[in-house]
């Protein structure tokens, strides 16, 4: 995972790193870490040691990337909402494709990637919504400013089937796209709960049957 757009670290107490390139990879492997852990489960149910031991970095070392917990769950809703924006562009930007095939497309790879982990991984934001109650209040508006932004994604692919004369043109793409996200993560968490992807397949014929001209 590119971690280019995040924001700079502060220098750390301790002993400085041999060599800054090492340094880098060993932090970024602890956010793939993360990432990849947190869509599984909530914040609040993951110590640190147990993404030290996944990431293969030694117990202690962690403060020297990161200066809190607090901190680390905040880069990694910044990477993965990076991550998942850009794979958003991929599906819906591809003008080889309907701008609704577009919103298929993505559907069925989202289907796919869970399947691939056995519906074990879901959403990684959505997980964090899920448990804000526990969760330091800067993550609220954190995490809904990436919900605002997919949001964005998808209506603007909505406009685009509008555009193409695939939805009625009274429909608020907007709205749509709210429709959509909220719908979707609900689905996203019924499929990790019976590892299975009929909650998506009943969500996306919802959806699109709500389009129809």
């Amino acid at each position: 995972m590119n971690t280019a757009d995040l924001p700079p670290e502060r220098r750390r107490r301790g002993r400085p790193p041999k060599q800054d390139g090492a340094h880098q990879a060993t932090r970024e492997r602890l956010i793939r870490t993360g990432v990849a852990i947190l869509t599984e489960k909530g914040l609040s149910a993951v110590g640190i040691e147990e993404i030290l031991i996944a990431a293969g970095v030694p117990k202690g070392s962690f403060y020297y990337y990161f200066g809190s917990k607090e901190e680390f769950g905040g880069v990694l809703i910044v990477a993965y909402a990076s991550y998942f924006a850009r794979k958003l562009d991929h599906w819906f930007m591809n003008e080889a494709r309907l701008p609704l095939e577009r919103l298929r497309d993505f559907i069925e790879d989202a289907k796919a990637g869970m399947a691939r982990h056995g519906f074990r991984r879901g959403c990684l934001v959505g997980n964090l919504g899920q448990e804000m109650g526990t969760l330091p209040e800067p993550f609220r508006e954190k995490l809904h400013d990436v919900f605002l932004d997919w949001q964005a994604r998808t209506a603007r692919c909505l406009q685009a089937a509008k555009e193409a004369g695939q939805i009625a043109a009274h429909e608020d793409c907007d709205h749509l796209a709210a429709f959509f996200w909220i719908g979707w993560e609900g689905a996203v968490l019924r499929a990790k709960l019976e590892r299975s992807p009929a909650p998506l397949d009943a969500f996306a014929r919802g959806f699109f049957a709500a389009l129809r001209l």
